[in-house]
């Protein structure tokens, strides 16, 4: 049970799911006027130190 676990968590779906979170914990912090956390932005492929740029 354990590989189907790993192989859920570092396939397709478990990134998806991972880049949908960061996504949505990104937005919930720009909309309440706060920095996103850089582990969001880096999931997001968006370089923290140039998001205030952005």
């Amino acid at each position: 049970m354990s590989t189907l676990r790993n192989s859920f968590s570092q396939g397709f779906l478990g990134r998806a799911f991972a880049v949908l979170s960061a996504a949505n914990a990104a937005a919930a912090a720009v909309e309440g006027r706060r920095r996103p956390k850089d582990r969001d932005l880096k999931t997001l492929g968006i370089d923290p130190a140039d998001f205030p740029r952005v």
